[in-house]
């Protein structure tokens, strides 16, 4: 039986969908079937905290869908995790991470400390913030920034990969990390020869995510650990969804009937 994932870009373009397709497919299980989507509407990349609101309800309703087309599991394919508490909140049976989450949980394992290599300064304020919420503040060795945004990292690869370079350096020798994690999803494809160069792990977002999912959809098919609905992760009520019409007045017909 194929593990299906899908891979949610919350942006409104499909640029990247082929490319991070084909990344994919050279990195997942035998037994996995991993399907790309981005949004049919929204801006081409969600660097600013206004880009990410107009994104989330897409988002969300892909998550609910994927569950009721019978996917295992879900990410959301930016390395802020837009909406990833409000997915784990509407999903039973499936399984969903996002870039950060994932990558995160497996830096902590390889190493003490961590450096994240974003684009811009202006990623680091939500950045942190994410890694304060998942809980691994004290790892956190340092962020070093490209001073590029998403849709520059592909124009000139040499330039990116020896921006990278120079940054990684100085995580490892001066700020002491042992681990570094490329801060974007759109960062996919230059981990294989920055680790090589550094000498230390070199997460690459997107094939954490799928690594990370692909785990998680196995302890919940063995084991049937999946996402708590004791307190924080509690579903709203089908009934009180249909009571108060979101279907109707969000245009979303079947995904809560």
């Amino acid at each position: 039986m194929k593990n299906r994932i899908l891979y949610i870009n919350p942006i409104g373009s499909p640029d990247f969908d082929k490319e991070i397709y084909n990344f994919l497919e050279n990195g997942k299980r035998q037994d996995t079937e991993v399907t790309i989507t981005s949004l049919t509407k929204g801006p081409p990349h969600i660097e600013y905290h206004y880009y990410e609101s107009l994104v989330l309800v897409d988002t969300l309703h892909k998550v609910r869908l994927a569950e009721k087309e019978g996917y295992q599991g879900a990410i959301i394919g930016c390395f802020y995790d837009p909406g990833l508490r409000e997915a784990k909140e509407i999903s039973c049976n499936l399984m969903v991470t996002a870039l950060c989450e994932a990558s995160l949980h497996i830096a902590v394992t390889l190493g003490n400390m961590f450096s994240i290599i974003v684009g811009r300064n202006k990623w680091i304020p939500r950045m942190h913030e994410n890694v304060k919420n998942h809980g691994f503040e004290s790892k956190l060795a340092s962020f070093k920034s490209l001073d590029m945004g998403v849709l520059d990292f592909h124009k000139d690869e040499d330039l990116t990969i020896r921006k990278m370079k120079t940054l990684s350096r100085e995580a490892v020798e001066k700020d002491l990390a042992e681990v570094l994690i490329l801060g974007c999803g759109i960062q996919f494809g230059f981990y294989r020869e920055l680790q090589k160069e550094i000498g230390v792990p070199v997460i690459d977002p997107v094939l954490a995510s799928l690594k990370y999912i692909e785990l998680l959809v196995e302890i919940k098919h063995r084991l049937d650990w999946g996402i708590s609905k004791a307190w924080g992760f509690e579903s709203p009520s089908l009934e009180e969804i249909q009571r108060f019409k979101l279907e109707e007045q969000y245009k979303i017909k079947g995904l809560w009937s």
